[in-house]
Order: C-alpha cells, then structure tokens, then sequence
C-alpha cells in the first residue's frame, strides 16, 4: 500500500524478509531445545515471506493495471467530450451558415430524433396528417431586395472555372459583408442575382431604409469596380416592402427562402429597373419617410404594375459620386509582350477585397488538440513526427497551444480528482457508504459485467492456500487429519482451476469427443454470470480461511506445560511411542496465525468481486480466528508463552507484559489486518466501480458523438453534394481554398410547376399562404424522396427556385486530368436523368389524385460542360454555372405543360439510347436566337415510372 514502484517494494520486502530470517536463525540458534526444528521454521518462515511478497507484488501490478486503466479511460472520456464539443459546435456553425436560429434549432431536434430511431430500435412517430414537416413562418413589414449583375453572363464567358467561381465568390461575399452593414439577411444566390431582405428573422422599424442603402451600396462597389477594370457591367436593383412567407421547403439540399406576391413583385422590379439604380415602389418609398429624393417612373415600364396600379421610383443617392481617383485608373491591358484578358484584370482586383472562403470557420484543427503529443505520451504511445512536423505550422500554433492548454488543464483537474479522497464521500454516482450506483440499472449492468481476470483471481487464492499447506507441513504435527483434509481441499480447488481455466486449452477440447465440447464453455460462464462467479468466489475463500485454522482442532494439548497453565486440560492423545514432543507442537501455533492472516489477504486478491462478500468473509473469519485463539484453544497460546518464557507463569503475578504475549499480540494482528485489507478491499472496489463508470460515460458520449457525426453529414449533404461535402469535412480538409471543378459532360434539369402561380393566393382561409405552401412542401419532399432510390443516386438537387426544381447528373463522375468525361457514361446519366424526369410526373400525379389538383409539370432538360463550385462565406452555397444551365432553364421556361423539352444534342444522344424524341421545330429563345428543339415521348414508360415513384 505504500507510494512505491514494483522494483522498489521488491527490493525492499527481499531486505526485510531475509533480516527476518537472520535474526530469527541467530535467535533460535542459542536456544537448544529449538534447534532441531530451526530448519523447518526457517523454510517455513521463507515460504511465508515469499508468498506475502509474491501477493503484494500481485496486489500492486492489480492496483496499478486499475489505476491505468481508470485513467485511460478517463483520458478517453475527456477525448470523447472534447471531440463532442467540437462536433457540436461544428454542427451549430454548419447548420446557422445555411439557416436561420430559430428555424435552425427545430430542424436540428427533428433530424436528431429521426437519428435516434434507428438506433433504439424504435418506430419514427408519423407527423399530423401524414404530412412532413413544415418549416416555414409568417412575416411581416419587410422589405425585399433583388440585384442582377448587368452583363456578367458576358464576362464569365470568358473566365476559367477558377476565375469564375473566385469572381462570384469575391462579389457576393463583398455583398454579404454590405448586408451585415445594413441589416439586411441573404436569402439566396441565383446565378448572378443577389437575393436578400431586411426585417428578418426580427423585425426592423427602418428595414425600407437599410434595403434601399443595401441598394446603393451595391451600386457604387459595382461602379468602383467597372472604372477600375474597365469592363462593361453594371448593378440593376429593385425593392419591394410587404409581407413574406419564409423557411425552407423539402427534404434535401435546404436552402432558406422566401415566398409571397410582394416577392414577386420585387422580383419584378429589379427586372423592370435601369442598369446602376435602385427601383423601389411606392410601398417601399411610404416607409423612407422622405429621407431620399426619387424620380418617379409611374407604372408605364412593365403592363403587370400597371394592372396593378403600382407606382415606381428610381433612388437618387444622396452621397457625391465618386472621384476618378477613388475609382482607380484602368490596369494596362498588355504586361510586356501578353495581353492581359478581361477576366484576369476583374479577378486581380476582386482578391484585394479578401473575402472569407467558404466554410472557414470549420477549423480542421479542433481534432489535432485531441490527439497531442502529450496524451500519446500518457498513454505511453510513439509519437510519429510527420505530426510533429504539422504542428511546425505557424497558422497553426497559437490555436494548437491554446487547445493543448485547455486539455492539459482537464487533464490536470482529473488527475486531482483521482487522487483526491474526497470522492470517497462526495459522488454523483455512488453511494458514499456501500459504494451502490444511485441507479439500479447501473448497479445491474456493473454486476453483470464480464471479469476475463476471475481467474487468476483464484490462482492467487491457490497459491495462498498451496503455501498455508506447505507452511502447515513443515511445522505442524502430522497427524491422518491434516491429510484426510488437504486431500480434499486439494482435489476441490484443482476442480475450480480447471473450471477456469479450461477456457485456455480450447484447442485440446476441440479435438475431444463431441459430449465433451461443452467444457470449455465452463471458463466463460466463471467470467461472465455474476451468480456463479460469486458462488465460485465464496467457495475458494471459504476453503483458503478454513484451512489455514481447521488443523488448530487436531493439535495433541502440551501436558508437559500444565504447571503453567491456569486451566485444566484435556485428555492428551498418545503416539505410539508415548507422549508426542512439546516444541513440536507449540512451535505451530504462530505458524497457524500467521496462515490465518496469510488467509486474510486472500479475502482482498478478489477484486471486481462483490465488496459485501469480502466484508461478510473478513468480519466472519476475525470472529472466529479470535474465538478460537483467544477463547476455545487459548491454552495453545499459553503453552507457547510458557515455552517461550519458562521463568513465567500465568497465574497473575509474573505473566509476560501485553507485547509478549503471543496471544494477544496475535489477535491484535487479526484487527490490524482486519481493518487494512478492509481499506484496501474498499479502495479496490472503488477503483473498479469508477472505472466501470467513466466506461459508461465514455459509451454515452460516444453514442452522442456518433449522432452529432451523423448529424453535421446529414447538415452538411443537405447542403452540398457528398463528393463535395468530403473536401471541407473530414481529417484532410482543404478549405484553404475555393472549391471549384469542371465538367465536360453534365445534363441538367429544370422542372416547373406553372400551375402553382395560379394556385397560390393569400387570404385568411389558408393562412395568407401558408396551406399553399404546405402542398408545395409536399411536392418537393416527394421529389427529393426519389433522389434516395439508388436508381437515381447519380442524380443531384441543386436547388428550387419557387416552385422549379432544378437537378443535374454527372457531377458525381470524376473528369479525367484533361478533364474529359467517359462518352458512354455521360450518355447514361442523361438517360436517367429522363426517366428521374418521368419519375417526377408519376410523383406529381399520385399527389394530384390524393389532393384533387391539376397539376402538370413542365421539363427542359439539356447537357454540356459546365463549371461547379461553393460560394459564400456566410451562407456557402454549391451551385454550377455554364451556358448549358441557361440552355437548360430555358428549355423549361419556353416547354410545353405535360412535356420533357430537350435541345437537338441532347436529343440525339436520347435517340441513341432508344427513346423516342419528337421534333417540336425551330422556337425563339431569349438570349440564344433561335434554337430547334425535341419533345421526349414519356408515354412508353411513364406508367412503370409511376409504379417505381409510389412504391
């Protein structure tokens, strides 16, 4: 029990055993009765010191195995909660990057106990009406923005993936940084439009004020950049202030957004507007309280204000222009021999500005502070250098320190507490006076527990009870009990080692007959049922506290010491050569006590076994080790005190003092023992009980984790695809950079539900909206149901724009290094894409018949080289860009309700690939000219598309 290594205590119990053993041997040396036994005691005296330091040395490796094992596993408990904190705070900063608070924390509860279904074995409860989810909330008094870069489609035309996704992300996020300014909140990027309204999620008195200066704003950072690169674009921003219906729709890539007439009208007004202004209505201009000066326009620019009587005005801003020099002189279009493109000199002055790269604030070294080089070492790992090497970085030092500070602090803090005694009475968990868990379940769960251990927890006892023997058989007097009893407690405790160890020697089972298999199950039902291990337990201590006193009952009585005893003796048993030798006799009685407390240790080697039982068995051997020594045959006791002092008597006036009496000095040892094996049995228990329950926390823990982990790849794939999820999430993160790729062969869909304008109204009866848009979410979920059949896994939701659902396929298959596609694989990804197409018809008309509506969707589908890639510091969000998508979006807007309309390319290769395709002829489209066009014939196929959708 003392503060001492294993090297140590031996050493240091080899000193003090042999010193026992030279004093003893000079000792008895001078006294000639004794002589003839003094090789037998000496070699009895050896066997008991060897054993007792064999047991302690036993107890100290047990207790250090615990110590260890406590604190790694309190280590891992701590590696646990830190990991679980930074999961938890990257779950929050993923979740609020896409979504506002207070929709953010009812997404996040639901998604958590969807996770939590699976695992407990349970049945998710349905939602009312069968209806999922809706996240959407009512607002109003808000002002709504819409901005368009003028002549940007032009530029980025030019750019090179790098440079466009750059471009966008440098503008937008000089946007998002102006609406921080005032007050406003991003809604969504389309394309090159800018989306965001003022007054959300809390209302705002001045919410007209802060969109019209949002306006402005971006007005003047566009002409700064027009005069200082010199190429030809221009800011076109419209206002609109009314009420708004916002939150998310569907159930994949969640996008927050905002919906109402008066958002379409301010989609309108920015589509209606002039190029470097702000165009507001007169609802927007009621609300600036005449702060700015406007010129009015009337109605007269678009028929739609003018059947609706609304008014518009263009912002005058109230500040000076800007001076050439605040613009910048344009850069020189040629650097020595090479003409520097437009696209080069634009994206050169966007980097000055530094916008934040998308998902920075997901640190990838929150994970690294919890490996450290310091908790390698507690744990007594390697450190490999290629991790040292990486804290070498000096972005990364300060943080490292910092996160290293606070885990050596925790550690610091469980340390104390472990060595601290003050948990003996204050814990949470256990019982300060029977060490009990507070919970009953857990009190089950630890007394279950498997102990692998259980059997060198007998061996020990074995070697206890081995050395009492040997001890017993040096020293005692032989007699037929001593055998008879050995015999049979020998024969019993081979049967209880073989019984646990059996388990071992699996192999020799295997090849016995076949009834005999079943013994080697014997080892594993030790080790694992707690009631047999107890009765096994019982067993062993009984057998090892019996036999260390039982032969005290056969010892022949010392009549040749009756002039000094006090007492009158029993009858003597005679050998058969007369009356057997005194010494022989009295020289076992210490011998027999120290058995007893050799028996005593025996008690504590049984370590996650029952403290209860110890107890029961240390009090009950004390009693009886007592009784029996003090009491039943103290008159041994006295012959030995007589033998040793033969000048003394026991009458009174000349019995040795207290301390020379070896029979109170031997009970006196019974107490000490008795109350330090119970410390220690207690201090064994405690350890074991606190190391089952920091096993416990750290099963819990990482439970929680595994749900967060779950949870931040649910998050974060419901923003951005998983392909590209694995590049800002996981050990080697590259969020050093814009994430941007290339494609040559993508196909991309834009489905519509025209209908759904008409449909929508706003009124009382339907919550100003809000039923409508419970319909729409319904529609939308469904659709993105589809996305989880592992037919259409290669299909990606981009997003939905209103009542549009826009897909793709082909991003998932990686370019080739000269970034070109497999041709057959791009063929068969737009063949999905079609059938995903049909499939989303056979959606749309199972909800139809349950909600007896008309709907139709309407399709265009096209497929070309696009460019992919995340924007957005404040809101990232994954998007593709590309002539291919304007194509495709058109082919939507210019379709036919009830058809799939696709470009000429992208019906040959569907002709190729067996589907029929009919010309629709040569058709007008905004900013492409004229363009012949295909309707995809859906009615081969659309009615196993349908039973595909429903099933």
């Amino acid at each position: 029990m003392l503060p001492l290594g294993v090297r140590d205590a031996v050493i240091l119990s080899s000193l003090s055993s042999l010193s026992h053993l030279v004093a003893l041997s000079v000792y008895l040396s001078r006294y000639r009765p004794m002589q003839a036994l003094l090789p037998h005691q000496l070699l009895a005296n050896g066997v008991l010191y060897v054993c007792v330091s064999a047991l302690g040395i036993y107890q100290k490796l047990q207790m250090e195995r615990a110590l260890r094992k406590t604190f790694e596993d309190t280590l891992n408990c701590l590696e646990s909660r830190m990991k679980l904190e930074s999961e938890k705070r990257q779950q929050d900063h993923l979740l609020l990057s896409v979504l506002p608070v207070y929709i953010a924390l009812e997404m996040k509860a639901e998604i958590m106990d969807r996770l939590r279904v699976p695992r407990e074995g349970g049945q998710r409860p349905d939602t009312p009406n069968n209806f999922h989810n809706l996240y959407i909330k009512h607002h109003r008094h808000v002002s709504i923005l819409f901005a368009d870069i003028v002549g940007f489609t032009r530029l980025a035309s030019e750019c090179s993936p790098k440079e466009l996704v750059l471009m966008l992300n440098e503008l937008f996020g000089k946007f998002d940084q102006i609406a921080k300014e005032n007050e406003c909140m991003r809604i969504k990027i389309l394309g090159d439009c800018y989306h965001c309204v003022s007054g959300l999620p809390v209302s705002l008195p001045t919410h007209a004020t802060s969109c019209v200066w949002m306006g402005l704003d971006m007005c003047r950072v566009v002409r700064k950049l027009r005069g200082a690169t010199g190429v030809d674009i221009n800011m076109r921003v419209g206002v609109h202030s009314g009420n708004v219906l916002c939150g998310v729709l569907g159930l994949q890539k969640w996008q927050y957004d905002v919906w109402s007439h008066d958002v379409t009208l301010a989609n309108r007004m920015e589509a209606r507007g002039v190029p470097g202004r702000v165009h507001i209505t007169d609802a927007t201009l009621s609300h600036l309280g005449g702060g700015f000066e406007v010129e009015s326009l009337g109605s007269l620019r678009d028929p739609h204000l003018k059947e609706n009587s609304v008014d518009t005005f263009l912002v005058i801003d109230p500040r000076p222009p800007e001076h050439q020099g605040d613009e910048g002189s344009v850069p020189a279009d040629v650097e020595g021999d090479r003409v520097v493109p437009t696209s080069a000199r634009v994206t050169r002055y966007l980097e000055s500005w530094g916008a934040a790269k998308p998902f920075a604030h997901l640190s990838p070294h929150i994970t690294l502070a919890i490996n450290t080089p310091s908790m390698d070492r507690m744990r007594g790992k390697d450190v490999p250098m290629k991790n040292l090497g990486s804290q070498r970085n000096p972005d990364r030092g300060r943080s490292q320190r910092r996160l290293q500070e606070a885990v050596h602090e925790k550690i610091s803090e469980v340390i104390e507490g472990l060595n601290s005694h003050s948990h003996w009475f204050k814990s949470e968990h256990l019982n300060p006076l029977t060490l009990y868990f507070s919970t009953k379940a857990m009190e089950k769960q630890y007394r279950s527990t498997p102990v692998p251990a259980f059997k060198l927890y007998v061996a020990a006892a074995a070697l206890t009870f081995t050395c009492n023997f040997i001890v017993q058989l040096l020293v005692s007097h032989k007699n037929m009990a001593l055998g008879i009893s050995y015999a049979v407690t020998f024969f019993i405790f081979l049967l209880i080692l073989f019984t646990c160890f059996v388990g071992d020697f699996s192999r020799c089972t295997e090849k016995a007959p076949t009834p005999l298999h079943w013994v080697s199950g014997l080892s594993t039902a030790v080790s694992t049922r707690g009631p047999i291990r107890v009765a096994v337990a019982t067993l062993v201590m009984a057998i090892v506290l019996g036999m260390a006193l039982l032969n005290v009952f056969f010892l022949p009585i010392p009549l040749g010491r009756a002039s000094c005893l006090d007492q009158n003796l029993p009858s003597l048993p005679m050998n058969e050569t007369g009356m057997v030798g005194e010494e022989e006799i009295l020289i076992a009685v210490p011998y027999y006590m120290s058995c007893c407390l050799l028996a005593l240790v025996s008690c504590s080697l049984f370590f996650q076994v029952n403290f209860e039982l110890k107890m029961v068995s240390l009090v009950l051997a004390l009693v009886v080790y007592n009784v029996v020594f003090l009491y039943t045959h103290a008159h041994l006791s006295d012959a030995y005190t007589c033998l040793l002092y033969p000048n003394s008597t026991l009458d009174g006036r000349h019995r040795p003092n207290v301390l020379k009496d070896p029979k109170v000095m031997g009970s006196f040892s019974f107490f000490i023992f008795f109350f330090t094996l119970l410390v220690l049995v207690r201090q064994n228990e405690f350890c074991c009980r606190l190391d089952f329950l920091w096993k416990w926390k750290f099963r819990e823990e990482r439970d929680q984790i595994e749900t967060m982990e779950n949870l931040n790849r649910v998050l974060l794939e419901n923003v951005l695809p998983s392909h590209v999820a694995a590049q800002f999430v996981g050990q080697d993160r590259r969020n050093e950079d814009l994430y941007h790729q290339s494609y040559e062969c993508v196909c991309i869909l834009f489905a519509s539900i025209p209908d759904f304008k008409e449909f929508y109204s706003e009124s009382d009866v339907n919550h100003e909206g809000l039923e409508c848009l419970r319909l729409l979410n319904e529609i939308i979920a469904d659709f993105d149901e589809l996305l989880s059949k592992p037919k259409y896994s290669g299909v990606e939701k981009i997003k939905t724009i209103g009542s549009t659902y826009m897909a793709a396929s082909g991003l998932t298959v990686a370019p080739s290094p000269e970034g070109q596609q497999d041709t057959e694989r791009c063929c068969n990804h737009i063949g999905v894409m079609v059938e995903f197409a049909v499939a989303l018809m056979g959606k749309l008309d199972s909800i139809n018949k349950h909600s007896f509506n008309d709907f139709q969707l309407r399709i265009g589908i096209n497929h070309g080289p696009v460019v992919a890639g995340v924007i957005g510091a404040h809101k990232p969000q994954y998007d593709i860009w590309g002539n291919s998508v304007n194509v495709a979006s058109r082919m939507d807007t210019t379709g036919v309700l009830g058809r799939i309309q696709v470009t000429e390319e992208t019906a040959h290769v569907l002709q190729q690939l067996g589907h029929t395709c009919h010309n629709r002829g040569v058709i007008t489209v905004k900013g492409k000219g004229e363009l012949r066009t295909y309707f995809v014939s859906t009615d081969v196929s659309r009615s196993s598309a349908t039973g595909t959708s429903l099933s």
